[in-house]
């Protein structure tokens, strides 16, 4: 059996929805050859018993031959045991099939995500992410699971036929020529299903949107009064997506009783057939009664085929979305051929705004608009759509950044922004996410981030339990947290996008004459508009229309910028006020 979770998902065949099903299909072929081997032997066993029942019949209980029915008995329970272990077994590789395919798609998705970055929200919503790892996984999981049970079907589909043509040709021509008949009628019933199908997982995608960003933002929403507007919201897409439930339950209700309508009566005319010529004498009592086995049996191979389409169209579906994602580019991508990486202590400079990042300094970038320092981080850091890098603008040590390879920049430019999250986890883990930092160095970034409090706080410790988003902590709390987080990481150059917005005035003085200290000798760029911060910088760069109007310290620009002077003065009378 295999190991789960896999140590390499591989590289996928995003051309197509088939496609990529057969590229999943291949990356499992081991288990899928078992399990589709282990289904034609069970599926075959039963096929067999109706025939040696009949033999026993005949040969046996006709004649009064006690050693042959003793023999034939003996073949029955023989063949009830080889049905009984392939069943089992089949059904471990059919739960081995399912889970490696669901573990796979996570893992391709994950790895996508991470590889995406900063782009992921702008291409691709939370919604259709969230919908992949609660629906799409399982259909896709679930193809591969029935297929054994699929081949098995038509395995014993063919054996049936073969004994029938043996005792009768015209039985055995009526199952070779009934059985796909009878799945080409419920075929006029898979393509609506696959259109409701797609449709209702287009709606659960948005729904799913929509409960991501009610739940991200229900302080917000409590505070202006839009709780029950998107309420309301989420409560009438909740019911489209109930209509397109009962749609697409509509359909599958009349497929399922198609599957059991059609075949049943293929059944019955075959054992109205099957009668008549036993009254005609043309087939003897134990092939009667053979017969009637096939005939039951035959119920199984043909609902089995039926709910294979059915579900390899879900898996379709649902292999279109997953493909969807996959095939997204990150904003950035590594260049072919890159550029050496500069040596480090390197300049980092913006030649649009004439923005000059001082190696090992301490620097703040001051804004009236606070989204041009946010932009231009984004920018420092090569986080910014590829339309917004087309000037080249940005250098590490004279060589644009677009033109380095884009792991080594993330290695060593790590930009935090106002949209980082926490994740879930031991608090430990969450804070050392290479595992590099160890206890000493998660230690002194928590001491920087004054957030001892924090640890104190929970028994626990660092093995307590944060949840996702960290949504058991104040903002205050959280902001903290990401702060000790992006210090554990320790980088050449550290870019920080208001990161004491949301704690008050002592917890930031703390900070702010920590920060200096802790990343002595690297480069750190802050944007901020905090007095406290920016009396703690080297260096204060003052921008007005996206382009650097004064340099120098925190001091020297309060008596010789108006302009820096009224944006920070104004900050601070409108916190005072406030």
């Amino acid at each position: 059996m295999r190991r789960l979770p896999l140590d390499d998902p591989g590289v996928a065949d995003h051309r197509s929805p088939g496609r990529f099903l057969w590229w999943m299909a291949k990356g499992q072929w081991d288990t899928l050859l078992g399990g589709m081997f282990f289904g034609i032997v069970w599926m075959s066993a039963q096929a067999v018993m109706p025939l040696v029942i009949g033999r026993a019949i005949d040969e046996g209980v006709a004649t009064k031959d006690v050693p042959t029915l003793t023999a034939y008995a003996a073949v029955l329970l023989g063949v009830g045991l080889v049905q009984a272990v392939a069943g089992i077994m089949r059904h471990r590789f059919a739960v081995t099939n399912w889970l490696t395919a669901a573990y796979r798609v996570v893992q391709l998705v994950t790895r996508q995500s991470v590889r995406l970055g900063a782009s992921l929200p702008r291409k691709v919503s939370t919604g259709e992410v969230a919908a992949i790892g609660t629906s799409d996984l399982s259909h896709v999981g679930q193809v591969m699971d029935v297929s054994a049970r699929f081949s098995g079907a038509v395995v014993s589909f063919v054996v049936v036929a073969v004994v029938l043509l043996q005792t009768s040709v015209t039985l055995g021509l009526v199952v070779l020529i009934g059985v796909p008949l009878v799945v080409l009628l419920v075929g006029p019933l898979l393509s609506p299903l696959q259109k409701v199908a797609a449709d209702q997982r287009q709606l659960m995608g948005e729904l799913s949107n929509t409960a991501a960003d009610i739940v991200g933002g229900l302080r917000v929403l409590r505070g202006i009064g839009g709780e029950e507007v998107f309420g309301a919201r989420y409560r009438r897409q909740s019911q489209d997506v109930r209509h397109a439930g009962v749609r697409v339950a509509r359909l599958q209700s009349v497929l399922d009783a198609m599957q059991i309508l059609l075949p049943g009566l293929f059944v019955v005319a075959v054992v109205w057939l099957g009668a008549r010529m036993a009254v005609a004498g043309e087939i003897t009592a134990g092939q009667l009664v053979a017969l009637y086995g096939y005939a039951a049996f035959l119920m199984l191979p043909l609902r089995t085929v039926v709910e294979y389409a059915n579900k390899f169209i879900r898996a379709r579906v649902s292999a279109k979305r997953i493909i969807t994602v996959l095939a997204q580019d990150p904003d950035n991508v590594s260049l072919d051929s890159p550029l050496p990486m500069p040596p480090a202590g390197s300049e980092l400079r913006d030649v649009a705004s004439k923005v000059r990042i001082e190696p090992g300094r301490l620097t703040a970038l001051v804004s009236e608009q606070p989204d041009e320092t946010s932009h231009l981080a984004d920018r420092l850091g090569l986080m910014s759509p590829p339309n917004e890098l087309t000037d080249r603008s940005v250098t590490l040590g004279g060589v644009p950044l677009c033109d380095l390879p884009l792991a080594d920049v993330r290695r060593r430019i790590v930009v935090s922004d106002t949209g980082t999250q926490l994740f879930s986890g031991p608090l430990g883990e969450v804070l050392d996410v290479t595992g590099r930092a160890g206890r000493a160095g998660t230690e002194a970034a928590m001491h920087t981030a004054s957030a001892e409090d924090i640890l104190e706080a929970l028994p626990e410790g660092y093995r307590a339990q944060v949840t996702e988003r960290g949504r058991s902590l104040s903002g205050g709390q959280r902001q903290r947290l990401m702060l000790a987080r992006v210090l554990t990481l320790d980088p050449e150059i550290l870019i920080l996008v208001e990161p004491t917005s949301a704690v008050d005035a002592h917890t930031e003085a703390r900070i702010a004459s920590r920060l200096s200290a802790h990343r002595a000798g690297r480069t750190t760029v802050v944007t901020t508009t905090s007095p406290l911060l920016l009396d703690a910088a080297d260096v204060v760069v003052f921008l007005e229309d996206g382009k650097v109007a004064a340099t120098g310290t925190h001091h020297e620009l309060l008596r010789s910028c108006p302009g820096y002077r009224r944006v920070v003065v104004r900050d601070v009378e409108e916190e005072v006020t406030s």
